[in-house]
């Protein structure tokens, strides 16, 4: 694993979010790897990890603490304030620990996903990063082919990420920030009086700064990069010539979403767990199953279980929906690990999937339908979202599981149309699980009951009224109400239907038929039929 120091972490983390109160002996080992401990864990395996402390504030952690220093690690995290801490604070320091004070308002997955930025296996790191900078390099250098411009592309915290060609037509600004990968804080703070990042932050066009000789800078282009409203980042071009082209705002905005599209990919990419395959191979059956777990050291012979999240028909059409499909699955990330630390989380089929080998049986449901709960509640609350969640059966062990797939996406199926932020196992949906199932292998099959389908296509009219009064179960006078008809109305179609299909609905046999076929009607017509 990459060895970083607790300096390269706080580096990273907003002002404010944490301080480091207690700094690691100068013998302490460097950071290789990161751990989430809840407060209950038992027997923990410290040495050289990142160790967020969870589940427990202040005072409270002492006992998890103790715990911990059988195995020092290099730097605890943990919420709460200095006088609450000043017992552990004296523990770690006879340890030769760190201690990292996190503001208790702060987000642990945030935490998480900075400390996960800084620690990557190597190779994968070195994968994604090399993937990230030669696409943004290209496209910095084909922007810059295309405006005549020096370009440059930063993060959102103004670090050069990318960047065109040198020449010698770039200005000090543009040298200062290459050289030193991030923009020099007395041009930030000139570009912020020009009103330059107030513009930026303002619209998704394009914004001309003009040139200021006497601080030595010239004629810029910049532009923000958006995801949703959330900014990315900017790119700034440089005039090299005479001035900028009357296409430069056209390539510019081009560009932009070029360079959004491969930071948010790069941001969903930063987890090893957002990786589909992983999920996917021990999904697709047991020979797989084996092979994941034995690579991956997941035990296998205890009960499984499959939760799936999904996200809402309006969250997956918004313009950040694939940065929000990522922090999903890194929030799942961080409850599935403090749930069990072999949870697997990642993408599947469009959803997150978080696998949890090594359950015990007895006491397994309810502690799963709490953590979809967690998932779904913090969700909406930091991420402004709204998931939903099937909680799939037990599978008897990890090589079985995928034989809960089809049902818990089944499951998923039906919690998508219950009411938003729905948790749900199979008792919840088992009949509308089961009529799922009928309706699509009545789908599959070529036979049809020829006078009712007749009936269908005909007599748009007569359907309607045919399928207000199933979704009313029978209750004619509430079909009545539905469709604004008079009760005799409706008692006058329906028994027309029966004439005309020959079908009895008073019998559950003739019913179930006329059933299916309206569900089939409903659905090719896409109207709101029960499903």
């Amino acid at each position: 694993m990459a060895a970083v120091t607790v300096d390269d972490i706080l580096s990273d983390l907003p002002l404010g979010f944490a301080s480091l109160i207690l700094r690691p002996a100068p013998s302490a080992p460097a950071i290789e790897r990161f751990l989430i401990v809840d407060a209950d864990d038992e027997s923990v395996q410290a040495a050289g990890a990142f160790v967020l402390l969870i589940g427990v504030r202040g005072r409270s952690a002492l006992p998890a603490l103790r715990r911990l220093l059988k195995d020092p690690p290099p730097v605890v995290a943990v919420k709460g304030n200095r006088e609450g801490l000043s017992e552990a604070e004296e523990l770690l320091q006879a340890a030769g620990s760190g201690l990292l004070l996190v503001d208790p308002a702060a987000d642990w997955d945030r935490l998480l996903s900075i400390a996960k930025d800084r620690i990557q296996p190597r190779s994968y790191e070195s994968e994604v990063l090399t993937l990230l900078e030669e696409d943004l390099f290209a496209i910095a250098q084909t922007t810059a082919r295309l405006t005549s411009s020096h370009v440059l592309i930063e993060d959102a915290a103004n670090k050069v990420l990318a960047y065109s060609t040198v020449t010698n037509d770039i200005d000090e600004l543009r040298k200062a920030s290459i050289l030193s990968r991030r923009g020099p804080r007395k041009y930030e703070l000139l570009l912020k009086d020009l009103g330059a990042y107030r513009e930026l932050h303002r619209t998704r066009q394009p914004v001309r700064v003009p040139a200021r000789p006497q601080d030595g800078l010239r004629e810029r282009v910049a532009i923000a990069l958006f995801a949703g409203e959330r900014i990315m980042g900017y790119i700034w071009l440089q005039e090299t010539g005479e001035g900028f082209g009357p296409d430069v705002e056209y390539v510019l905005t081009g560009a932009a979403a070029r360079v959004s599209a491969e930071l948010i990919r790069y941001r969903n990419q930063q987890s090893v767990h957002m990786r589909e395959d992983r999920v996917a191979r021990i999904l697709s059956g047991p020979a797989e199953a084996a092979a994941s777990a034995h690579s991956g050291k997941i035990p296998s012979e205890r009960p499984a279980a499959l939760l799936l999240i999904g996200m809402s028909d309006a969250d997956s059409r918004a313009d950040d929906a694939a940065l929000k499909h990522g922090e999903l699955a890194n929030l799942a990330s961080i409850h599935a690990a403090a749930y069990k630390a072999s949870a697997v989380v990642g993408q599947f089929n469009g959803d997150t999937a978080i696998i949890l080998p090594d359950l015990q049986s007895g006491t397994a449901e309810a502690g799963l339908r709490a953590l979809a709960e967690a998932v779904v509640k913090d969700a909406r609350k930091h991420l402004g979202i709204i998931p939903f969640a099937a909680v799939g059966p037990l599978a008897p062990d990890l090589l079985s599981i995928h034989g809960v797939t089809g049902i818990t996406e089944a499951l998923l199926a039906c919690v998508r149309n219950a009411t938003p932020g729905t948790v749900a196992t199979v008792d919840d949906f088992e009949a509308e699980i089961l009529y799922r199932e009928a309706v699509r292998n009545f789908h599959s099959s070529p036979f049809r009951h020829r006078s009712m389908a007749a009936l269908l296509q005909e007599d748009t009219e007569l359907a309607a009224t045919l399928q207000a009064y199933f979704d009313a179960c029978f209750d004619v006078s509430e079909c009545a109400k539905h469709m604004n008809l008079h009760k005799n109305t409706v008692y006058y179609r329906v028994a027309k239907a029966a004439r005309v299909t020959g079908l009895d609905f008073s019998n559950p046999r003739d019913s179930l038929v006329a059933l299916l076929h309206l569900q089939e009607w409903a659905d090719s017509n896409n109207t709101s039929g029960r499903k």
